[in-house]
C-alpha cells in the first residue's frame, strides 16, 4: 500500500508524507538499479502485468525493467494484439486478466478515468500509468525526485555516498514553469500535484486555447508569455503538444507554436537564471518545443528523469505488490541488505 492507498491512480488523493514516502523508498532502488548486478528477490514470485492500450517507450520499458529488477514476473500487453479487437470491454479485460492472479496491473488507457475503473472491479493492485488528460502519477513523482537531486545538489553524485541523498524538502519554496499543452497534458497534472505539495510556487504557460479554465484553483498562476512564465524559474517542465488528443487544431502551427512557446539556446541563454534546470516527460519533438541544442545541454536533466523513472517504479511496484503499511524504511533497509 501506499499510505492508506490500495492503488495509483494519481497524486491528487496523496498527502505530501505519503509522497514523501515514496521518493524516500526510491533512494535505495536506485542504488540498486546502478549496482553492476541489478537484482534483488525482493518481488520473487509476484506478477506485474503492463495493460497499455497505447504507444509508449519510456514508461512501459521502465515499469517491466522496474518489475525485472526486483525479481518480480512481468507481461506486457498490448490492445493491438489483443481481444480488444474483437469488441472485448476494459472490465472484461481486466477480470480475465485477473483470473490469472497477477499482483499489480499498470495500465495506460487513451479515456481519463480507465485505471480507476479496473480498480473498481479487480482486487490486486492498479497502477495508472497514464489516462487521458487526467493523470500520470509515477512521471510527477519521478519529476519531483529529479527535482530534489538538482537542488540538493547530489545530482550524478554515487547514490550510497555519504550526503548524496536528495532533500525532497529542498523543493519548498522553489518556482517551477510548466510550459506547452497543458489542457491535454496529463503530466502537467500530476507536477502540478506533486510540485505545490511540496511547497513549490507554479506557473502554466502556454497559447491561451491550450490552458484550461480554474488553474489557479490548483495553486498555478497562469502566463501566455514564455518570457514571462520562465524567468526566474529554478526549472522548467516543457511538454510537446498532444496531437493524438487533439480534435480541432488549436494552433495554426507547429512553425508559430515553437516561435512563441519554444524554448531555442538564444531564449534559454537570455531568460533562464544559471541555475535553471529543463525536464521533459518525452518523447520530445525537437525544433518544435525544444531546440536540439537545449534538449541535449548542460540544462536538460531529461536523461536524469528517464534513470529515476526506473527507481521511482521500483518503489511504486514494492509497495503495492509487496510492502506493508509504513514499510518504507524496512523496504529500504530491505533493498540495501540484498
Amino acid at each position: 500500500m501506499i499510505g492508506r492507498h490500495r492503488h495509483l491512480i494519481g497524486l491528487e488523493p496523496l498527502s505530501r508524507e505519503e509522497i514523501v514516502g515514496v521518493l524516500q523508498l526510491a533512494i535505495s532502488m536506485k542504488e540498486v538499479l546502478r549496482r553492476p548486478i541489478k537484482k534483488v528477490p525482493t518481488l520473487r514470485g509476484k506478477a506485474v502485468v503492463n495493460l497499455f492500450f497505447e504507444a509508449s517507450t519510456r514508461t512501459r520499458t521502465s515499469f517491466e525493467t522496474a518489475a525485472k529488477i526486483l525479481s518480480a514476473d512481468a507481461l506486457n500487453w498490448t490492445s493491438a494484439s489483443s481481444s480488444v479487437t474483437k469488441g472485448e470491454t476494459l472490465v472484461d479485460t481486466a477480470r480475465n486478466i485477473e483470473a490469472m492472479h497477477p499482483d499489480v496491473l499498470v495500465i495506460r488507457h487513451p479515456a481519463g478515468g480507465a485505471p480507476q475503473l479496473v480498480a473498481d472491479h479487480v482486487s490486486c493492485a492498479v497502477v495508472s500509468a497514464g489516462d487521458g488528460a487526467h493523470e500520470h502519477p509515477s512521471q510527477g513523482l519521478l519529476d519531483l525526485y529529479t527535482l530534489a537531486e538538482h537542488f540538493s545538489g547530489v545530482r550524478g553524485k554515487a547514490v550510497g555516498e555519504k550526503g548524496a541523498a536528495p532533500n525532497f524538502g529542498s523543493i519548498a519554496g522553489k518556482t517551477i514553469a510548466i510550459v506547452g499543452d497543458v489542457s491535454h497534458s496529463r503530466v502537467a497534472r500530476s507536477d502540478l500535484h506533486g510540485f505545490t505539495k511540496l511547497g513549490a510556487r507554479v506557473r502554466v504557460c502556454g497559447p491561451p486555447t491550450m490552458i484550461p479554465q480554474g488553474m489557479e484553483t490548483l495553486g498555478a498562476t497562469v502566463h501566455y508569455q514564455l518570457r514571462e512564465a520562465v524567468e526566474g524559474a529554478d526549472a522548467v517542465v516543457m511538454l510537446r503538444i498532444q496531437h493524438e488528443r487533439i480534435g480541432d487544431p488549436l494552433i495554426p502551427g507547429t512553425r508559430e507554436y515553437s516561435k512563441f512557446w519554444g524554448l531555442n539556446e538564444k531564449k534559454a541563454a537570455e531568460w533562464l537564471t544559471p541555475g535553471c534546470v529543463i525536464l521533459h516527460p518525452g518523447p520530445v519533438n525537437r525544433g518544435v518545443e525544444l531546440a536540439p541544442e537545449v534538449a541535449d545541454g548542460a540544462r536538460s536533466v531529461i536523461l536524469d528523469q528517464v534513470e529515476n523513472g526506473v527507481a521511482i517504479r521500483m518503489a511504486i511496484l514494492y509497495l503495492l505488490a509487496g510492502g506493508a503499511q509504513g514499510a518504507h524504511t524496512s523496504a529500504a533497509e530491505g533493498a540495501a541488505r540484498s
